[in-house]
């Protein structure tokens, strides 16, 4: 299994500013990246924040900017394919896994921290 290496940026283009999160191969025993590619483009007035990695390579991120529709935290499985969403009365900035199991999921928001607990485990070291 080749490692990955996920990074979220921003890219302005004509007043119309994509979040896009890439990912990156990890070759040459760690020591370089290969293979750039967009992992993740937000739909109009999405806004990926921070974000951790299940056992099973699924991408837990902190979403939205104060819509309802998007507030809260978009799982995508390991393609990149959208599998699930926990809405929140505010946007999450922050996710991490925790609890003896690392099947807590902890969300960090605007104006509160939220926790639940989820039917997956964080990976280890983040």
């Amino acid at each position: 299994m080749t490692a990955r290496l996920i990074v979220c940026r921003e890219r302005t283009q004509a007043g119309v500013s994509p979040r896009v999160i890439r990912a990156y191969d990890v070759v040459d025993d760690g020591t370089k990246l290969a293979n750039s590619r967009p992992f993740i483009t937000a739909e109009p007035g999405g806004t990926p924040d921070g974000f951790r990695l299940d056992v099973d390579g699924n991408l837990w991120c902190g979403w939205g900017m104060g819509n309802e529709k998007q507030d809260g935290v978009k799982i995508f499985d390991a393609t990149g394919k959208p599998i699930g969403f926990i809405g929140l009365p505010e946007r999450s900035a922050n996710v991490c896994f925790g609890g003896v199991k690392r099947n807590r999921l902890f969300m960090a928001a605007s104006h509160s921290l939220y926790s639940l607990y989820v039917n997956a485990q964080g990976a280890p070291g983040g």
